[in-house]
């Protein structure tokens, strides 16, 4: 009989270890599933990449290097005010000139004699780009962009930006050593550490002659929109032509009306004088609303063929102090492989899993509405796209036709949750009141038939 109770704790303890032991291994995995790396499942490649190219050692000890920024990432660009590249010298080095771009300070150049004193002499340089129009006899090939990249799927001719500089020391007698603790001056972004690759080969003559670095390092530059924004920026709301509802977008998607810090403008009415800082993102005015998100993209599936359906999507910028240039929206829906034709976009698909063709990527038509005006009667932009129904997996059942993920500028938009999509006439949501009225009442009646029995 004395076993029973020990039988009894032994099984306590058992079942607390394994609680702890489920509980450890759901927050472990949790974190893991958190995209705190940057790592984004729709474009798992993308980074941005800087190059360090030893292009000649001249004598007295100087180099002459060419950096190069490239955008490999698929969908995210780098928009206005641009890039801010920025190092840390590990002794004296200093830039004598520069080409293509120019530093944001000269520094402490007073231990140099003689006429012409350095471009910067900064321990820690901030080098941005140089604006288009610049002088000739400063620019070099695939400069001049005011920082702006453009993304590989986009624009393939302006994702990467270059300049070249003439580098030495405070000491003759030493060779410029390679800087460290690499950064772009963009939100999210996060570099690792230089690391040496084959060298950089160059064409000449057409083609006809190729020449090559003296030496090459490589710096890989990773995004998250955890670390670019504690935030959402962006929502979506629903609808359908089968059901009346409208479903809105998530109430505090991107902040809470009312809440400390959530500033926004009544609609009808003006925003106050407000003083930009020079060469700084400025922060987001936004229209007051439920959601309070500077971006909202509407999905209505507007119309059913017998072999076709139509969807409208429209993009709505809320935000007063901020013009979209080159926005892009990313759409995850597996019947994006069936796209048929869309009328006031460029659409271009995503296949980074091979032949899965369920992402595309929209974005506007140049000189048309490729810049997403601020909010407004102009402040958005739509278009409607044609599908083919794809047999055995086409149906207007369970909000199959909704997206599953969209995401604007690179950002990830916040979706409804699916028990609230529009849902067909015939499938509406069991109304959990009107069941339990009909059991209380049946519940009286069964009462009432048993008393009079």
């Amino acid at each position: 009989m004395d076993l029973i109770p020990c039988l009894f704790l032994v099984n306590q303890q058992r079942s607390f270890y394994v609680v702890v032991l489920m509980t450890v291994l759901l927050f472990s995995s949790t974190c893991f599933l958190l995209p705190a790396d940057g790592y984004d499942p729709l474009d798992p490649n993308g980074d941005l990449n800087i190059r360090w190219d030893v292009l000649q050692q001249n004598d007295g000890g100087t180099q002459d290097v060419r950096l190069t920024i490239v955008n490999y990432q698929l969908f995210r660009h780098v928009e206005l005010p641009g890039w801010k590249l920025s190092w840390t010298w590990p002794g004296d080095e200093v830039i004598w000139n520069i080409l293509g771009a120019e530093a944001t300070e000269q520094g402490d150049c007073s231990a140099f004699k003689g006429k012409q004193l350095p471009h910067c002499c900064e321990k820690e340089p901030v080098i941005i780009d140089l604006l288009p129009g610049a002088p000739y006899n400063k620019q070099v090939a695939n400069c001049c962009k005011g920082g702006v990249l453009s993304s590989m799927m986009q624009d393939p001719g302006k994702y990467l930006a270059a300049f070249q500089m003439h580098i030495g020391s405070a000491s003759d007698s030493s060779v410029p050593r390679l800087p460290a603790r690499f950064t772009l001056g963009l939100p999210g972004y996060t570099c690792g550490d230089p690391f040496k690759v084959p060298p950089t080969k160059f064409f000449e003559d057409q083609g006809r002659r190729r020449t090559q670095a003296l030496v090459t390092w490589n710096v890989t530059c990773s995004y998250s929109q955890f670390r670019a924004s504690s935030a959402p920026t962006c929502c979506v709301s629903l609808s359908a032509f089968y059901n009346r509802t409208i479903v809105p977008c998530p109430k505090c998607s991107c902040a809470c009306h009312g809440e400390d810090g959530a500033e926004c403008v009544k609609p009808g009415k003006l925003p106050p004088v407000l003083q930009l800082e020079h060469n700084e993102p400025p922060k987001p005015v936004v229209q007051c609303s439920d959601h309070m998100c500077p971006i909202r993209v509407h999905w209505h599936v507007k119309l059913s063929y017998t072999q076709y359906w139509r969807v409208k999507i429209t993009v709505t910028n809320l935000n007063y102090v901020k013009n979209y240039s080159e926005w892009n929206l990313v759409v995850l829906h597996p019947n994006l492989r069936s796209v048929t034709q869309v009328f006031s976009f460029n659409y271009k698909p995503l296949n980074v899993y091979g032949n899965i063709n369920d992402t595309g990527m929209f974005y506007g038509i140049q000189y048309y509405n490729d810049v997403l005006l601020q909010t407004g009667e102009s402040g958005n932009v739509q278009t409607e796209m044609l599908l083919h129904k794809d047999p055995g997996i086409f149906t207007f059942k369970e909000g199959w036709a909704f997206p599953r993920k969209i995401s604007f500028n690179g950002e990830e938009c916040v979706m409804p949750s699916p028990d609230d999509y529009p849902r067909l006439p015939n499938t509406a949501r069991f109304n959990a009141q009107a069941a339990s009225s009909i059991i209380i009442l049946l519940l009286v009646l069964l009462l009432t038939v048993t008393v009079l029995s």
